[in-house]
C-alpha cells in the first residue's frame, strides 16, 4: 500500500497545525500541499493533532441542553435534578431565564 504522504510533508503539516490550530491553517496546507481539506483533517486526525472546531451559538455561547440546564438549576438550589424532571418540557429560553433569575444575573 502506497503512501498518500511523506514524513517530511506530515512533520510540516504537524508543525504548522499544532502552531495554529484552526480551520485557515488547514485550508492553507490543502493547497500547499495540493490536498483535500478532508484528506488534510483525517491525517491531522490520523496523528492525533486535529482539533475538531467547538461550535458557538450566534452570541457566542457553547449551546447547552435542556438536561443540563435543568441540572445546573438544581445545583443552584441545591436539589436533584431527577425531581426536575418535568422541566424539559418547557421552552429552553424559558430555562435559561429560570437559571440567569436564580443566579441574580441581569437579564
Amino acid at each position: 500500500m502506497a503512501a498518500n504522504y511523506t514524513d517530511e510533508e506530515v512533520k510540516h503539516m504537524v508543525s504548522k497545525y499544532t502552531a495554529e490550530p484552526n480551520r485557515d491553517t488547514v485550508d492553507k496546507l490543502a493547497v500547499e500541499l495540493n490536498r483535500s481539506i478532508k484528506s488534510i483533517i483525517g491525517k491531522l486526525s490520523r496523528e492525533g493533532v486535529y482539533q475538531k472546531a467547538i461550535y458557538k451559538t450566534k452570541t457566542g455561547e457553547i449551546p447547552k441542553t435542556k438536561a443540563e440546564i435543568i441540572v445546573d438549576i438544581a445545583e443552584e438550589l441545591g436539589g436533584t435534578s431527577s425531581k426536575l424532571i418535568g422541566l424539559e418540557k418547557a421552552p429552553k429560553q424559558e430555562l435559561k431565564y429560570l437559571y440567569n433569575l436564580i443566579r441574580g444575573e441581569e437579564i
